[in-house]
């Protein structure tokens, strides 16, 4: 007996690199292609950051699809289809490919992002047409998982959402809005139904496009496209925002057009898709939520970086190009924060969202 659990686990430790007993460590990529009407398909080397495109990809998705999210359990994912004012919902299979499960829901007008909880249990949909939040309850127990919308959904904003997130805790959702300035619109959450914070909404730079909030939860950050800058936010125990005093900065024009953020996994590095000057900036976050560039920022990208993305073990980045269209994989060193170009990998149209299994 003794030298059979030994068999087995010698056997276990020499596929340690990509499997663990009975259980695949492959993750998979998909990117939305709304001027096709497409999702692009591939598996993630984690070891290399390196992509395999799946068979069959890309495939065809709803009119007009602007955004993917992926449920904590890896086994579904939705999409927002802008063209149609619905969202779709999918399962995903153990190789990765998609299978889709209809009806579509309906939501508002033009729905262009989604967000969802960090417990899987609501999914929180944009509708920038409707100028509106539709929310669902989800249930992932079911055979397919259904959703349900909450009492009082949709719930009106004033705005046209151009990104959402919840807070780590699930407890706030905070929704941007373009203008000059731009806006911060804060809701606190009981069980899907959205309040207004007190002080909403919170001035931020013009253009907030990009949205991010730090694991602790205690820190949010906008990119500004249409000013070139980044706004930087105490986050207060009722959710409402404190900006800090020297926000917002600036970087001249080695950064131009910030319109994606993302942090990563360890919390120290944040990251910056300029597409205006076609790179990728990269911060150092401190303790007290302050950025500092790094030095050896920025990153060379192709043309028009507008979406970014972290695998789940934090080595690598992805970067959606908007010119010549593309994903770009980067590895991440982890102890300076540094981005090294792995490989470029091409779309049939210019990406919207990128989102990988955990």
């Amino acid at each position: 007996m003794l030298k059979k659990a030994a068999a087995l686990f010698l056997v276990c430790a020499s596929m340690a690199l990509w499997m663990s007993c009975g259980t695949t460590s492959s993750r998979y990529l998909y990117a939305a292609i709304p001027g096709s009407n497409q999702i692009a398909i591939y598996r993630e080397d984690p070891n290399s950051g390196i992509l395999t495109q799946l068979a069959g990809s890309p495939i065809t998705a709803g009119s007009a699809i602007q955004t993917i999210v992926i449920h904590p359990s890896n086994k579904f994912l939705f999409t927002a289809n802008a063209g149609e004012g619905d969202v779709s919902l999918y399962t995903i299979a153990s190789t990765g490919a998609l299978t889709e499960v209809t009806p579509r829901t309906v939501v508002g007008t033009s729905p262009t992002v989604l967000a969802m909880d960090s417990a899987g249990s609501f999914l929180y949909v944009g509708n920038s047409g409707s100028l509106n939040i539709s929310v669902f309850s989800i249930n992932a127990k079911s055979s397919p998982p259904t959703l349900s919308p909450v009492a009082g959904s949709p719930f009106s904003i004033g705005m046209s959402p151009i990104n959402l997130k919840v807070s780590p805790s699930g407890s706030v959702l905070y929704v941007t809005g373009t203008g000059s300035p731009g806006f911060i619109e804060a809701f606190s959450v009981t069980q899907g139904v959205l309040s207004v914070v007190s002080g909403t909404p919170f001035i931020t730079g013009t253009g907030p496009y990009g949205l991010a909030i730090s694991s602790s939860g205690g820190f949010l950050y906008t990119g500004n496209k249409l000013d070139n800058s980044i706004s930087e936010f105490t986050v207060n125990s009722d959710g409402s925002l404190t900006q800090f005093s020297n926000s917002p900065i600036g970087f001249g024009t080695q950064s131009t057009g910030p319109i994606a953020l993302v942090i990563d996994k360890s919390g120290k590095y944040m990251y910056v898709a300029d597409q205006g000057s076609s790179n990728v900036g990269g911060f150092s976050v401190g303790s007290d939520g302050a950025l500092t560039l790094l030095t050896s920022s920025p990153f060379a990208t192709r043309a028009q970086p507008s979406v970014l993305a972290i695998d789940s073990g934090g080595k690598y980045l992805f970067v959606g190009n908007q010119t010549t269209p593309a994903v770009q994989s980067f590895s991440l060193d982890t102890g300076s924060g540094t981005l090294t170009s792995v490989a470029t990998y091409s779309l049939p149209g210019s990406p919207t969202s990128i989102a990988l299994t955990h």
